[in-house]
């Protein structure tokens, strides 16, 4: 059977490697010829771009899928979707999810790879419904961790449950590079026992054994896999392309992709990606994630909040402090937005000098079930300790919230020119009015301005990223200063 492909390097890659900076005018000269690879898909959307697009680079989120959708004809565009969180970091109400799905599909998203952080497949159902309604392409997530209550059972269980629920195929995400080749086998053989669609793997280079986990995978019955070009692969990135294509090359899973033609793609973006040196992260196999299971730019994040809390010398009491509150928690996976959660109060933890001596609002929404059920129950002690006189959420969290879409239609007003744009503003307020802002006071930047943004760029990777490696800093400011000039001329 062949092994269809993947390509995240206009999404995942950049993610992993970049911070998320890779702006839509490096991606559209090479779409045309990415188009005619014979990807099976090509993920160019979701995750933290649209924040960072926002945020950071000044573009229109909905531009650029636009923009991709008229270069790539031939070749399904792909997003990654956080179901009920949408792209964002907390639940929004089903108007929202639903009006985003719709409105994606509409203006060019194919395939929507769809998940939730802890694995609460409730959290999926309104996002798969959407997706279908819009004739989208629903795949259904398992995002995969280790712990005691996780098993290769369960993942097959639970894959067969979105398969209930309406999803077109299913994705087992290893997103902390946690999944070992034998593992793999054995889950991927059970969920493909299990359903009948298309079974697709996501792994990070992370701990050094996607690429063997990828093989093992494909014997075991694996449908597709998700590569990156060499040239923005590997690292906390995905497994190279040219280097599967080839593993598979006159075997019966031949994804029969052409190696010059993939050769040159990634010569393109190996110039592209020296534009973006001053984001480029810590890029190396941390062989370690596979006894304390955080993912590398999860690390870079608690480095961050140790120096600025004055503990930079105590990593590793935080490392060994991540277990233990994963545990508290329920062992939920190490995911947008739970990553940040486990990590953010382990440091707290050891910072305090004692464990849930200050608890973040985050930490207690998750033992509230505001995010959704965890994989195992939260011990009573816990939840004693975290929110003594609160009442846990025992249903779907989104039936607690109010419809927002409305609402956020009258607050943004006129500066939202588009059903697109208030759903901008709904995800990330203050950074979509602040771009709105910066758009109405004309799209030309002064060269001093310009001259002041590229300056700044050289520092922002020395500041703290937010969600999923977006990094503010000096850049950041340098655009605000540039909206205000703009808006004070008028």
């Amino acid at each position: 059977m062949t092994v269809k492909i993947t390509d995240t390097t206009m999404r995942d890659g950049h993610q992993s490697l970049l911070a998320t900076r890779m702006r839509t005018e490096d991606m559209l000269p090479i779409s045309p010829e990415m188009d005619d690879a014979g990807f099976h898909s090509v993920e160019v959307w979701g995750g933290a771009t649209f924040d960072t697009a926002l945020r950071f680079l000044r573009e229109d989120p909905w531009d650029r899928l636009r923009e991709l959708k008229k270069r790539f004809k031939k070749t399904p565009l792909q997003m990654l979707l956080r179901g009920q969180n949408v792209v964002g970091y907390r639940h929004y109400a089903d108007d929202v999810v639903e009006k985003f799905c719709q409105l994606a599909v509409k203006n060019g998203m194919d395939i929507f790879r769809i998940f939730d952080a802890v694995n609460d497949l409730r959290n999926l159902e309104t996002a798969i419904r959407a997706v279908k309604k819009a004739s989208g392409h629903a795949q259904g997530t398992v995002c995969y961790t280790i712990s005691p209550v996780h098993t290769p059972d369960m993942y097959a269980k639970q894959a067969k449950q979105l398969v209930e629920m309406g999803s077109d195929s299913i994705c087992l995400k290893d997103m902390a590079g946690l999944l070992h080749p034998y593992d793999a086998y054995t889950i991927v053989k059970s969920i493909k026992e299990a359903v009948s669609v298309p079974v697709q793997l996501h792994c990070h280079c992370t701990s050094g054994m996607a690429e063997m986990s990828y093989v093992k995978a494909v014997e075991a019955g694996l449908d597709i896999i998700d590569c990156a070009l060499s040239t923005l692969s590997q690292g906390t990135s995905q497994p190279p392309t040219e280097s599967l294509v080839a593993t598979f090359e006159g075997t019966e899973h031949d994804p029969k992709l052409d190696l010059e033609q993939l050769a040159h793609l990634a010569d393109y973006f190996g110039d592209v990606r020296k534009k973006y040196a001053a984001f480029e992260g810590n890029v190396r196999v941390d062989a370690g994630v596979l006894l304390h299971q955080v993912p590398g730019g999860m690390i870079s994040n608690l480095v961050s909040q140790l120096r600025e809390m004055g503990a930079a010398d105590r990593l590793k009491e935080v490392l060994d402090e991540i277990p233990r509150v994963r545990a508290d928690l329920g062992y939920p996976p190490l995911v947008t937005p739970t990553s940040q959660i486990v990590g953010s109060q382990a440091v707290l933890n050891v910072v305090r000098g004692e464990r849930y001596k200050q608890v973040s609002k985050e930490t207690r929404a998750v033992v509230l079930g505001q995010y959704g059920e965890t994989p195992a129950p939260i011990p009573d002690d816990v939840r004693k300790k975290i929110a003594p006189d609160a009442k846990p959420v025992k249903g779907r969290p989104a039936d607690e919230l109010q419809l927002e879409f409305e609402k956020a239609k009258a607050e943004i007003g006129p500066l939202a020119h588009s059903d697109e744009d208030i759903l901008s503003y709904v995800l990330f307020p203050p950074v979509a009015r602040e771009f709105f802002e910066w758009r109405e006071a004309g799209d030309g930047l002064e060269p001093e301005v310009v001259a002041a943004i590229a300056a700044a760029l050289s520092q922002d990777h020395h500041a703290t990223p937010t969600h999923d490696g977006a990094r503010p800093g000096a850049a950041e400011n340098a655009w605000k200063i540039a909206g205000r000039r703009r808006l004070m001329r008028q």
